[in-house]
């Protein structure tokens, strides 16, 4: 069995729904949820015209090689409306849902880089990432989830969401910079 943490981030239509019918779908074709972060409203990072997102990291023991956890997640994304779009790896989405880390391993082949390679530059990943996983060692800097934080120069705004009951992201305007 392998620890596999997920990072979930969507933007269209109402993602708190999407979220929890992604975990359920992640139960049942990849694994057992062991544990979930708190929901986060996140600054737009990459295309930041276009509304917040929402994001959340989860954890979740599997069977499956990282190759077919990758095969599921992406039958999971088409399933809740996620329209990859390969001009634009930024925009708005339903849901994203990428492997942040499969247990220590580095894999690194056309399909797939694990751990992500731009999730230590990424406080929407790293903030819910702490909250469930703080001493977490990144395998390739041999480094803490909690030290990796701290030493991360994005800005942009991540804010844990108090309204369990919020479904639509597009309500939460961009900040003007």
């Amino acid at each position: 069995m392998a620890k596999v943490y997920l990072g979930l981030g969507g933007n269209v239509g109402n993602v708190s729904e999407t979220f929890d019918t992604a975990a359920i779908e992640i139960e049942n074709l990849i694994g057992r949820i062991l544990n979930k972060s708190s929901r986060y409203r996140t600054e737009p990072w990459g295309n930041k015209n276009q509304d917040y997102f929402l994001n959340q990291v989860l954890c979740v023991e599997t069977n499956l090689n990282a190759e077919n956890v990758l095969k599921e997640i992406l039958a999971i994304e088409k399933k809740l409306g996620r329209d990859r779009n390969k001009d634009n790896q930024f925009a708005p989405r339903t849901i994203d849902i990428d492997i942040l880390f499969y247990g220590e391993k580095i894999i690194n082949n056309n399909s797939l880089s694990v751990p992500h390679p731009r999730l230590h530059m990424r406080n929407f990943v790293l903030t819910p990432l702490m909250e469930i996983a703080p001493d977490l060692i990144h395998p390739l800097f041999n480094k803490k989830i909690k030290d990796l934080v701290k030493d991360n120069p994005d800005d942009s705004l991540v804010k844990k969401e108090t309204s369990p009951h919020r479904t639509t992201v597009g309500t939460f305007k961009r900040r003007d910079t």
